[in-house]
């Protein structure tokens, strides 16, 4: 099914590259703006802050290969270099691209790997610093095999209705307030984990990436994002991408590890005050084959 009813208005289309078929939904004119989710996300994590940017932007919203619509990569791979290369494939003109959590990490190496295609980046409680310690490997590969949001899926609207259930649900992936948190857009989190086909093999790159390979010679303008009580991610991961990119680091209150959806509003601002600041679009030069 291409329609995505939390994404109303979005047209979605597949893309096939390098063996991968990618689900992406696009709306909006102006300054492209590309929204990659997080491990076990989907396109409709962005409930609220894709339509938010489509007022002035054009907004992409792929699903990440294994995720959502989009088919898994035809064999596992070694980091993730060949999610950002296909994502690439996408962009057709320079981008800000906004990664939260895993695809935060994506936005890094594809801003490194193809840099005229990215203007600026925007890391959301991005992973990747502390994945490679093995209290963040083993969390993962039970969260992998378990694949909790895979089973709940079929129960999410019973789940995002009811406060109590939302604190049980949600409090194990580091929302502030579970009870707080806005039923539709509880739903919207839950409702892509049911298609998931390589959430594994994206955990299993996540912690072979070394996210501050290269990081220096990333020449974009830069955002770090961070919830101020986000413990999946630990704040002091967001200090260090803040320092070594020399990137201004906005901490929010308040607000735990799912700030797309805990705090959409303060995301939106702050994309929309860095494009801002970035000036026009510049005409994307081309630079051969994108994916090998």
């Amino acid at each position: 099914m291409l329609n995505n009813p939390f994404l109303p208005g979005f047209t979605a289309r597949y893309v096939d590259v390098a063996a991968t078929r990618l689900r992406v939904f696009e709306a909006g004119d102006g300054p492209l703006v590309v929204l990659a989710h997080g491990l076990g996300g989907a396109a409709s994590n962005w409930l609220v802050v894709a339509p938010a940017l489509a007022e002035r932007c054009r907004v992409q919203v792929p699903e990440l290969p294994g995720h959502g619509g989009s088919s898994a990569l035809p064999a596992p791979v070694l980091t993730l270099d060949a999610y950002a290369d296909r994502l690439a494939a996408l962009v057709d003109e320079p981008a800000i691209v906004v990664g939260h959590s895993l695809g935060g990490v994506v936005a890094i190496r594809l801003a490194l790997r193809h840099p005229a295609r990215v203007r600026g980046v925007v890391l959301a409680g991005s992973a990747g610093i502390s994945s490679g310690t093995r209290r963040s490997q083993r969390a993962l590969a039970l969260a992998s095999l378990i694949q909790p949001g895979k089973r709940i899926a079929p129960l999410r609207r019973v789940i995002s209705g009811d406060a109590f259930l939302r604190e049980a649900v949600f409090r194990f992936v580091s929302v502030a307030d579970p009870r707080g948190l806005d039923p539709r857009i509880a739903e919207a989190f839950l409702a892509g984990s049911a298609l998931h086909t390589g959430v594994a093999d994206a955990s299993d790159a996540l912690v072979r990436t070394d996210p501050l390979h290269d990081l220096e010679d990333l020449r974009c303008p830069a955002l770090v994002l961070h919830g101020a009580r986000d413990r999946q991610v630990p704040l002091r991961d967001a200090f260090e991408y803040a320092r070594v990119l020399d990137a201004p680091l906005r901490v929010i209150a308040d607000c735990g590890h799912l700030l797309i959806g805990e705090r959409p509003r303060a995301v939106v601002h702050a994309i929309l005050e860095l494009l801002d600041g970035i000036g026009d679009v510049e005409e994307l030069p081309r630079d051969g084959e994108l994916v090998g």
